[in-house]
């Protein structure tokens, strides 16, 4: 990330901030929802990156490791959904 757009991130932090706690907490729930729950490796699978993501925006971390974790639960979170909806 350059510089320029990790100040225009740290800038507006509660924006996104209540952006990912809205997308990260609903697809998290929609993940497990849709077939998670059913095998304890998926659960844990879905669950561990949510709560790491929520964890570090609530001990306020500097946005850029919290963009990182927000991706990675992204993608862990819609492949999941994407498998279980399939399957």
């Amino acid at each position: 990330m350059e510089a320029k757009e990790q100040q225009e991130i740290e800038f507006n932090r509660f924006g996104y901030t209540a952006a990912i706690i809205l997308l990260i907490g609903c697809l998290g729930g929609i993940a497990v929802g849709v077939g998670a729950i059913q095998n304890t490796f998926s659960l844990i699978l879905v669950v561990i990156p949510t709560m790491i993501t929520l964890s570090l925006l609530l001990a306020v971390y500097p946005m850029k490791y919290i963009m990182k974790a927000s991706f990675v639960c992204l993608i862990i979170d819609i492949s999941m959904i994407t498998y279980y909806t399939i399957f």
